[in-house]
């Protein structure tokens, strides 16, 4: 078995090499997706802490980077048992700028029913939404994303193939834009669960981009089951191309309301 886990660990990770971060998820909300939607009845509230302790200054794409925190609050309400809608609250704070709003995203997603007991899970998300100028050269983005995912016993592995386009912008000419996401870990308690989160960016899907400029990011990461309620993940993260942010620490904690329409649906 473990030599099954380091063999799919290898694959998903060539799969994805000279991938990069993802435009509109950039250094905001640093998660690979799950299939699974928020229950109807309840709200997820999350809060994604990142600090960037090696990153870019100011360019003509937007605010530097280097010794940024970022804080976006995530709100999620599930509709029925396979839909959901999120919402998005980004900030950053930087010395010599201070706290600053970002913008908002909106997020509706959908997957199969879990009646219809796929062999794997399968969702889509779609996320459109503002982010002032000062912070991303493009200001109206929409992403679509696509999750595969599966429970092996203890190993479990996701694949977000992400597709990004800008609406306004020096990147709307470039069209659609390729960032897979993909996450492979073990389960080695009930409570504590490690693994690799890979994050990346291709560029254009008409021109993919040279190695130099893609980015490319690796985050170690370790997932905390307390509680069926509590959401608790972190890790640091390693940028391996020139272009990408070097080390990013991020840590999320989230928080699952029900407000007794129906009982909390099963976790993967």
């Amino acid at each position: 078995m473990k030599s099954t886990v380091v063999l799919l660990i290898l694959a998903l990770l060539i799969l994805a090499a000279g991938a990069g971060m993802a435009r509109a998820q950039g250094n905001y909300e640093i998660q690979v997706y799950g299939s699974e939607t928020v229950p109807p009845g309840n709200t997820m509230v999350e809060v994604h802490s990142n600090f960037t302790a090696k990153g870019h200054p100011a360019s003509a794409e937007g605010a530097a980077t280097n010794h940024a925190e970022h804080e976006t609050l995530e709100i999620t309400q599930g509709i029925n048992d396979w839909s959901e809608l999120g919402f998005y609250v980004f900030t950053s704070e930087q010395s010599g700028l201070g706290a600053q709003w970002v913008g908002d995203h909106l997020r509706p997603r959908v997957r199969i029913p879990p009646q219809w007991r796929w062999p794997v899970g399968l969702s889509l998300s779609q996320e459109i939404g503002y982010q002032r100028a000062m912070f991303s050269a493009d200001t109206w983005t929409w992403e679509i994303r696509p999750i595969v995912d599966k429970q092996m016993g203890r190993l479990y592995w996701s694949i977000n193939p992400t597709m990004e386009r800008a609406f306004h912008g020096p990147g709307v000419k470039l069209g659609l834009d390729f960032a897979p996401n993909v996450k492979v870990s073990w389960d080695f308690t009930k409570v504590v669960t490690g693994g690799i989160e890979y994050y990346a960016d291709y560029g254009s899907i008409r021109d993919i981009a040279p190695l130099h400029d893609q980015q490319q990011l690796i985050f170690p990461a370790v997932d905390l089951e307390v509680s069926p309620d509590w959401e608790i993940n972190f890790g640091v993260g390693m940028g391996a191309t020139a272009a990408t942010d070097h080390w990013i620490a991020k840590v999320i904690i989230g928080r699952r309301f029900n407000w007794g329409k129906s009982k909390r649906g099963a976790q993967p």
